[in-house]
C-alpha cells in the first residue's frame, strides 16, 4: 500500500487502548483501505533514549538467537524485526488461520506527534507518565479490528467482541528452581504476581481469576475462569459492542465489576442475547465459555507457553552463555550453591544455549498475548458462512465466530536480566504476604 499517513490524518484515528509496548488507535473515517482497521504505534519509554532511525531491527546478538529465520534477521528496522517475528514464528507456531501479521504504513512524525498530543486526555495518568509514542518510528503496523466483522448487508448487524489476556497456563517443574522458590511448582505465576501487584498499589484487590482453570480443558473449570474474569477485569478481559468498549479498562486495569457495572452491561446485551433481564450475562459469558472449550484454541497456546520448560531461574544461565559475560547469578550464590546446580547449564554448547533462550524468549510472548474471540447472532435459515459457528443452548441461538490471538510482541533479548529479577521479586513478595499471613493467623 503506497500510502504515508500524514499531519492531517491523525484526526481520524482514535484512542481505542494500549499496553506496555504499543498504542491501539482506531479508524473513524471513510476511507476504503482503513475502515474496520486498527493501528498499533510503538511506544517508547519516557527515562529512555528513543532509538535513532535506521537502527538494526535486532542486535547483534539477538540476531544469533533467531538465525534460522532470515527475513526476521535481516530486517532493517525493529517495526519489521515485529512484523516477520509473528510472520514467521508465531504464524507457525499457534496457526496463521488464527494470528493477523497486519502490514506496515509509512507515517511522518508528524503524525506520530499529533496522535500522541490527541491520545493523551484518554489515556490513563501512569501510562503517559510511563511511556509516549515513539516519534522516530518510519511505519505503523495495520491490522483488522478483530472486534468487527467485516460491514455487513444486515440493518441490525451487531458484533460483540471479548479479549482475553489468558496469561500462563502451567506450574513449572524445572530441576534449576532454586529450594527457596519452590511454591513456584504449585501456586500460579499470575496468583504470586497479583500479591505483589497489590503491594504496589497497582491494584485495588485480587483478582478471583485463575489460568490453570481456563487452561485445563474442564468445561465446568474454563465456566469458574470466565466468571472470575467478569468480576476481576483488571487488564485480562474487555468485551466490545460493535466496537465500543462497554466492559473493562480502555488502557490499564479495570476495578472489578460492580452492581452499577454489572447492570449496565447487562441492559447493553439486549440487542445480542435473547434472555429475560438478569440472565443476559450469564448467558454471554457461557458463550464465551463453550467457544473457548469446543474450538481447543488454547491448547496451541499452552504448547508454545511449555517451550520454556527450563524456568527463568534455568534460562538465565544460558542467557549469560550467549552473551558470553560471567553469569551474574552465579556470582550472587555462595560457590557451593551455584556449582551444585548450575554448572551442568554453564558447560552446554552454544547453540544448545541459544536454544534454551529463543525458546524461553517465545514462551514469553505466548504468556503475554491476549486473545479476541468476536460474535455475530446468525440468522434462522442463513446462508453458509465463512465463519465457524456456536449454539447457546440456554436462548436457542447460534451465532458466527472468529477468533484471532493479538499482541505477539518479540521480547527484547535484553529484558532476561529484566525478568530473572522481576521473578525473583515476585516469588519474594508472595512468600512474605504467606508468612505474614501465618504470622497473624496464629496471633488470633
Amino acid at each position: 500500500m503506497a500510502m504515508v499517513l500524514k499531519e492531517n490524518d491523525a484526526e481520524e484515528w482514535c484512542y481505542r487502548g494500549e499496553g506496555a509496548v504499543n498504542l491501539v488507535l482506531s479508524y473513524t473515517g471513510q476511507h476504503p483501505h482503513f475502515v474496520g482497521k486498527v493501528l498499533r504505534v510503538q511506544k517508547v519509554p519516557k527515562n529512555g533514549s528513543q532509538r535513532e532511525n535506521g537502527r538494526p531491527g535486532l542486535t547483534e546478538m539477538e540476531c544469533l538467537i533467531w538465525k534460522e529465520f532470515e527475513e526476521l534477521v535481516s530486517a532493517p528496522t525493529k517495526e519489521l524485526a515485529e512484523y516477520y517475528f509473528v510472520q514467521c514464528v508465531m504464524c507457525s507456531l499457534l496457526g496463521s488461520k488464527n494470528v493477523d501479521a497486519g502490514i506496515h504504513i509509512p507515517v511522518t512524525r508528524e503524525f506520530l506527534e499529533t496522535v500522541d498530543n490527541n491520545v493523551l486526555c484518554h489515556r490513563p495518568s501512569w501510562r503517559v507518565d510511563a511511556a509516549k509514542v515513539n516519534p522516530l518510528c518510519d511505519s505503523v503496523l495495520l491490522i483488522s479490528d478483530h472486534s468487527l466483522f467485516p460491514r455487513g448487508t444486515l440493518k441490525n448487524d451487531f458484533c460483540i467482541s471479548v479479549e482475553i489476556k489468558p496469561k500462563c497456563g502451567f506450574l513449572p517443574l524445572s530441576e534449576f528452581i532454586a529450594p527457596e522458590n519452590t511454591i513456584k511448582r504449585s501456586v500460579t505465576r499470575f496468583q504470586m504476581h497479583q500479591a505483589l501487584k497489590l503491594h504496589q498499589g497497582k491494584i485495588s484487590e485480587i483478582s478471583a481469576y485463575d489460568p490453570l482453570d481456563l487452561f485445563s480443558g474442564s468445561r465446568d473449570r474454563v465456566d469458574k475462569a470466565i466468571i472470575g474474569l467478569f468480576k476481576t477485569p483488571q487488564n485480562n478481559f474487555r468485551v466490545f459492542l460493535n466496537g465500543s468498549l462497554i466492559l473493562g479498562g480502555s488502557g490499564g486495569n479495570a476495578d472489578a465489576t460492580s452492581c452499577e457495572v454489572g447492570e449496565t452491561f447487562e441492559n447493553a446485551l439486549k440487542c445480542v442475547i435473547q434472555a429475560v433481564d438478569g440472565k443476559r450475562t450469564q448467558c454471554f459469558l457461557d458463550l464465551i465459555s463453550e467457544t473457548i472449550f469446543s474450538s481447543g484454541m488454547l491448547n496451541k497456546v499452552l504448547e508454545v507457553q511449555k517451550l520454556d520448560n527450563f524456568d527463568i531461574e534455568g534460562a538465565i544461565h544460558a542467557y549469560y552463555n550467549v552473551i558470553s559475560q560471567p553469569c551474574m547469578v552465579c556470582k550472587q550464590l555462595a560457590e557451593d550453591q551455584s556449582s551444585k546446580r548450575y554448572n551442568s547449564l554453564h558447560s552446554i554448547s552454544k547453540d544448545e544455549s541459544l536454544k534454551i533462550v529463543r525458546n524461553y524468549l517465545i514462551a514469553a510472548t505466548a504468556k503475554d498475548l491476549s486473545m479476541m474471540i468476536s460474535f455475530r447472532p446468525r440468522a434462522d435459515g442463513s446462508a453458509e458462512s465463512p465463519y465457524s459457528m456456536v449454539s447457546l443452548e440456554s436462548t436457542n441461538q447460534s451465532f458466527d465466530y472468529k477468533a484471532y490471538f493479538i499482541d505477539l510482541d518479540l521480547k527484547p533479548l535484553e529484558r532476561m536480566e529484566y525478568y530473572y529479577k522481576l521473578d525473583q521479586e515476585i516469588v519474594g513478595c508472595y512468600a512474605q504476604m504467606v508468612k505474614s499471613t501465618q504470622q497473624h493467623s496464629h496471633m488470633d
